[in-house]
């Protein structure tokens, strides 16, 4: 039996860690020893500021999510961590394996073995740390379907941003303009090898930039719903408007009675719990994941980790993330 350190919210704005016992797993189940696990600057302050939707699961697929987001819960989805006890059933070989799991914030969890994601040999915990966000990013890709010389805006240069624009440099594309509020964030933008940067407020800049036609696509990570009219005033005809954000419980007026209605704009959501329907015949979400870890490895993103946190440290951290979010890029809780 473990000796476990647990996060759990207790309300908007208060958290707290607990001390319980990770028993050994039962026949069926592994347990693993916790190396880091990654902070959402996004999906994880909705659940700290107390702006998650009362009627929905806290995910739509993970067996550790699916009740609605009732005080006190546990949330966290990027745990990476070693194997370090296996039940009667478990094949002795996995002791010592090194595994991804979207497990909430703890130093041990247990799981079944199908629930863990083994990390290649070739990828550092930190860096796996990020394959949740790095699985998004490659599905917002495939949402888009970019073509050879479109012009291209993201907004939103969080690390799914940070991660959505590695991907599209690689594309051959005409333009990629990419926006945030924040100025080390599109710094990171430009290094990535974003054509032009802009902060919100810019939009005459960002509008001249794309040209007459307007972005042939954009893509939506800011987290706030009123981009969305940015995105709508920078669109021309026929752009598609690929939205990535989870609001929560925010909402906002969106302007659809003008350029939105006469340019015949396509808006769809994207959500990385299934598979796009278009794509179901032929991908999977292993075969998404071997995506994710071989772009993991070309971009290496743990360099964009500022600000590691000891679990038990955990309130400082989000008030500070809540307060002074131009502060913290990545956050990884640390166990040791």
């Amino acid at each position: 039996m473990a000796n476990t350190q647990q996060l759990w919210f207790l309300g908007p704005q208060s958290v707290e860690t607990r001390q319980v016992n990770c028993p050994e797993p039962d026949a069926d189940m592994v347990r693993v020893r916790t190396h880091c696990s990654a902070v959402s600057a996004g999906t994880e302050m909705l659940v700290y500021r107390g702006e998650l939707p009362q009627d929905l699961a806290l995910d739509a697929v993970l067996d550790n999510m699916q009740e609605s987001p009732t005080y006190p819960l546990q949330y966290g989805y990027a745990s990476v961590g070693t194997i370090d006890a296996v039940g009667a059933n478990i094949a002795l070989e996995l002791l010592g394996k090194r595994v991804f799991g979207f497990a909430p914030h703890a130093s041990h969890f247990l799981c079944a073995p199908a629930g863990l994601i083994p990390i290649p040999d070739e990828v550092a915990f930190e860096d796996a740390a990020f394959l949740a966000n790095m699985e998004t990013a490659v599905n917002l890709a495939q949402d888009g379907q970019a073509l050879i010389g479109e012009s291209l805006l993201v907004l939103g240069q969080g690390v799914v941003g940070l991660l959505l624009t590695g991907l599209l440099a690689r594309f051959p594309l005409s333009k990629l303009v990419c926006v945030d509020g924040i100025q080390a964030r599109r710094e990171r933008a430009q290094a990535l090898g974003a054509s032009a940067v802009f902060a919100p407020q810019q939009a005459g800049a960002i509008a001249a930039a794309l040209g007459e036609q307007g972005a042939d696509l954009i893509f939506e990570l800011s987290g706030a719903p009123q981009a969305l009219n940015l995105a709508i005033d920078l669109s021309g005809y026929g752009s598609r408007i690929i939205i990535g954000s989870w609001y929560g419980s925010k909402s906002a007026a969106i302007a659809l009675g003008g350029k939105a209605h006469r340019n015949r704009l396509q808006i769809s959501t994207s959500q990385v719990s299934s598979i796009a329907p278009a794509l179901s015949a032929r991908w999977t979400k292993a075969r998404r994941f071997d995506v994710a870890w071989e772009m993991l490895m070309a971009l290496q993103p743990s360099q964009w980790v500022d600000s590691r946190c000891h679990i038990g440290d955990a309130a400082t951290l989000y008030k500070k993330i809540h307060k002074t979010p131009e502060s913290v890029t990545q956050a990884l809780f640390t166990y040791q």
